[in-house]
């Protein structure tokens, strides 16, 4: 990610245009699929969810603002961000159901649909209590870390035990050039730590306006193009769903862009990162997701990274080093003197060409 500095540096900042560039972007890609696959299975999902999802976001907004679901900034962070307090925030709650619903009608009998629908609820209510306890106390910390965690590990827990009753996950991970990779019942630990990490993953990159919805759309929308390639067939109802996941986050970003009217929160965010993680270990697309998501994983690892050093560097005085400027990643390149639209975006493009990675080296 550190390769992108002149990326991101050359970005244009005009969010409006750039929002629309992406989600026609996104709606030619999946119209290509539908073509090539002769069925209109990503195209109009993505369509009905992203004008219901603008629709409602354009309804809601003032509705959050009269109930003072105002961010909460936090003070360690660039102090450029102080100006955001007050905007509406839990917008997840507007554009995650339509998500679930359009891609649930997809394939109303596929029980799979159901799951993931269900799990990425869960996940949206986790992140409600903790946006709400964050409001209830006007500071920017919900639920306690081990709290949360222990909230997501038994909903995943629930999830992963209905999958292996219904058959469901597959005990190896499919990789290029047709090789597998044998789990076992390992694949239920894997399984665990995958909805941890990718929904925690999604959490820390809802850092900058756009950031999440755009790169969320994306990964999506590349998810659902390469399970509509994989074998003769492909699997048109997960597909679906994942093109009515982009949908909604495309009409969510139109709000959320820069500057944001309204934010995620990690009523969003989590739920973003659950509904992958159920998508990805039902359709064996494990690898699909990592490559695709490379944006979620190094925001990630630039935390861990960036906490580990300074602890094992941290000397008398109670002071570390630092690898980055400020972490999650984004901040680094924001503190760096890019702009925040020009982060957003040169992250955007990050995740379109690891999505056009992905798609040449599908399992």
């Amino acid at each position: 990610m550190v390769s992108t500095t002149r990326l991101i540096a050359s970005v244009p900042s005009n969010s409006r245009s750039l929002a629309l560039l992406l989600g026609l972007l996104l709606l030619g890609l999946a119209a290509a699929s539908d073509w090539f696959s002769q069925a209109p299975q990503l195209s109009i999902p993505l369509v009905v969810a992203a004008l219901i999802s603008a629709g409602l976001s354009r309804w809601g907004i003032p509705r959050l603002r009269q109930l003072k679901l105002g961010q909460v900034i936090r003070q360690e962070g660039p102090q450029a961000h102080l100006s955001k307090a007050g905007t509406p925030t839990m917008g997840g709650l507007l554009v995650v159901p339509v998500g679930v619903i359009v891609g649930g009608l997809v394939a109303p009998t596929d029980s799979r649909l159901l799951a993931v629908a269900a799990i990425t609820l869960a996940y949206m209510a986790i992140g409600a209590v903790d946006d709400w306890q964050s409001l209830t106390k006007r500071h920017n910390t919900g639920l306690t870390p081990r709290a949360k965690l222990l909230l997501q590990a038994c909903s995943a827990m629930a999830f992963l035990a209905w999958a292996a009753w219904d058959q469901q996950m597959a005990s190896a991970i499919a990789l290029p050039m047709g090789w597998l990779l044998p789990l076992g019942l390992l694949i239920w630990p894997l399984g665990l730590f995958v909805f941890l990490a990718e929904s925690n993953a999604t959490n820390l990159t809802d850092g900058l306006d756009g950031l999440a919805a755009g790169c969320g759309a994306i990964v999506f929308s590349g998810l659902g193009v390469q399970l509509m390639l994989r074998g003769h067939e492909g699997d048109p109802a997960l597909a679906g769903f994942c093109a009515a996941m982009a949908g909604c986050w495309l009409g969510f970003l139109l709000f959320n862009r820069h500057p944001a009217q309204v934010f995620m929160g990690d009523t969003g965010s989590l739920a973003m990162g659950g509904a992958l993680a159920a998508v990805a270990l039902l359709s064996n697309s494990l690898w699909p997701l990592l490559l695709m998501g490379g944006v979620f994983l190094a925001e990630s690892l630039s935390v861990i990274a960036q906490v580990w050093v300074f602890k094992a560097t941290k000397g008398p005085d109670g002071v570390g080093r630092r690898i980055l400027r400020m972490a999650p990643l984004h901040h680094h390149y924001e503190l760096g003197g890019a702009s925040e639209q020009q982060v957003v975006v040169g992250f955007w493009l990050v995740s379109l060409l690891l999505v056009s990675l992905g798609l040449l080296l599908l399992p």
